[in-house]
């Protein structure tokens, strides 16, 4: 497998695809790709030397190439991919060449519906920051290291596993860790069940005397028969390993971590909100049975920044605290309000959300309409189809109608900087895992106490 010289990947600028680009470059191999559109991501390979077009015609299909990979989201009739098809390439899915490509690396798996992308880069943090470093790829831009790749030496990964179109079970990890199991992907799995189904398949794909390290309370538990599993939580609720001496000074959470290993104190994480402590429990819990020291694990974590799109501060200023997050998931979305909430208690918080694919929007309606009215005031734009077609009857507004609050409305992302623009803001936070990641520079720069505001954000409640 790690023969491959001239790779060629077609939808390159996704987060998932450009971190196998960067490995393989990384490795000396010559990797080019195909996207749809530019990107910050597209741009950040370009820099590195992958090359990157734009043009999906069959005619710019490179022919001297050893491997195609793709992601699930390239439909079938793609022009490049049907050439390859039938010129008989070697090709294949993303996913089972990450699989492949950690096959003979003591692996460490991150599977969950919401988290495993934070709980990752704190994995992969730390290990960087030990004697045992690691290689990891991740499902965002890990703040610190500006990448979604991190190369490391030796020959432990930390990966993150994604559960959508089953990805996740071509690994075969050393060490899991699953932070949830609500229903996703539907479209993928048909139901609920369904997708529990594939989380416990995922277990069965543990190596022989690996470990499991599984939040606790999770509906699939009773169905795991694992000698080595371990459960954590942010709080006691009898699992192995939880945080204690909790709290919480602005955005920066201190606390202490219970573990059947030792017991650590005086953790620090620049990250706020209680589902981020219950990551960083993960994390400790992880690298801690891997042998990392309780000082290490300290002042690694002290020093972890964050993921780019994880309640991330754009800006801070007496003005105005702009928050950017990637939460597309009704629980997602609680546990990002309700974290800006706790250090913004009396402030106006102004949500802008854009919707994620028409058939999520449509099976967890209910849990959207909960969540989104947390907010003091709803602009909703319109859904990001990304891979799929339109369902009729389901679109912005159907939604919006469902929301038990008074101040919503519906904007399209055109409109978005104008609207805010002639907006009452205090704390602006804006949420989806579509194009709006695109569109913060620009928001930042249409609105006027950013451009004047602290570049250091000071996070501090009022």
């Amino acid at each position: 497998m790690n023969d491959f010289k001239r790779l060629y990947f077609i939808g390159i600028g996704g987060i998932g695809m450009s971190a196998l680009a960067r490995y393989f470059h990384h490795r000396g191999a010559r990797v080019c790709g195909y996207d749809r559109s530019p990107s910050v991501l597209t741009a950040e390979l370009e820099a590195q030397g992958i090359g990157v077009q734009f043009d999906g015609a069959r005619s710019q299909a490179p022919a001297d190439v050893d491997l195609v990979v793709i992601t699930p989201a390239i439909p079938e009739h793609h022009p490049q991919l049907r050439f390859y098809r039938e010129q008989g390439y070697a090709i294949k899915k993303r996913a089972e060449l990450l699989g492949e490509v950690t096959e003979s690396m003591f692996t460490i798996a991150v599977a969950g519906t919401h988290g495993k992308t934070t709980t990752s880069a704190m994995i992969a943090h730390i290990l960087k920051r030990s004697p045992l470093d690691c290689t990891a790829f991740l499902g965002g831009i890990c703040t610190n290291y500006a990448s979604n790749f991190l190369a490391g030496p030796g020959n432990v990964a930390v990966v993150e596993a994604d559960e959508y179109d089953r990805s996740f079970l071509h690994l075969r990890p050393n060490v899991a860790i699953i932070t949830s199991t609500d229903a996703d992907h539907l479209e993928i799995y048909g139901d609920a069940q369904a997708m529990q189904d594939a989380f416990v398949e995922f277990c069965g794909r543990i190596v022989d005397g690996g470990t499991l390290f599984m939040r606790h309370g999770l509906p699939i538990a009773s169905r795991i028969g694992l000698p080595n599993s371990r459960t954590y939580a942010w709080c006691p609720r009898g699992s192995d390993y939880h945080a204690r001496a909790i709290r919480m000074e602005g955005a920066t959470c201190y606390f202490d971590v219970k573990s059947p290993v030792e017991y650590i104190s005086d953790l620090a994480l620049r990250m706020p909100g209680y589902h981020n402590i219950e990551n960083a429990v993960a994390a400790v819990a992880v690298t801690q049975a891997l042998g990392v020291s309780a000082r290490l694990i300290r002042d690694a974590l002290g020093s972890f920044r964050g993921v780019k799109r994880r309640f991330e501060f754009v800006c801070d200023s007496p003005e105005l605290v702009f928050i950017d997050d990637y939460a597309h998931h009704p629980t997602e979305l609680r546990a990002l309000l309700g974290g800006v909430r706790a250090i913004y208690p009396r402030r106006k918080i102004t949500l802008v959300f854009q919707p994620h694919l028409f058939s999520r929007t449509r099976d967890l309606a209910a849990g959207f309409a909960e969540s989104l009215a947390l907010a003091d005031e709803l602009i909703l734009l319109d859904i990001y189809a990304a891979r799929e077609e339109a369902i009729a009857g389901i679109d912005a507004r159907w939604l919006l109608d469902q929301i038990p609050m008074r101040n919503r409305s519906h904007c399209t992302l055109e409109q978005l900087a104008q609207r805010l623009q002639s907006s009452e803001l205090d704390v602006l936070v804006t949420a989806g895992a579509g194009d709006i990641g695109q569109q913060i520079d620009s928001l930042k720069a249409a609105l006027t106490p950013c451009q004047f505001g602290s570049n250091s954000p000071s996070h501090a409640p009022s």
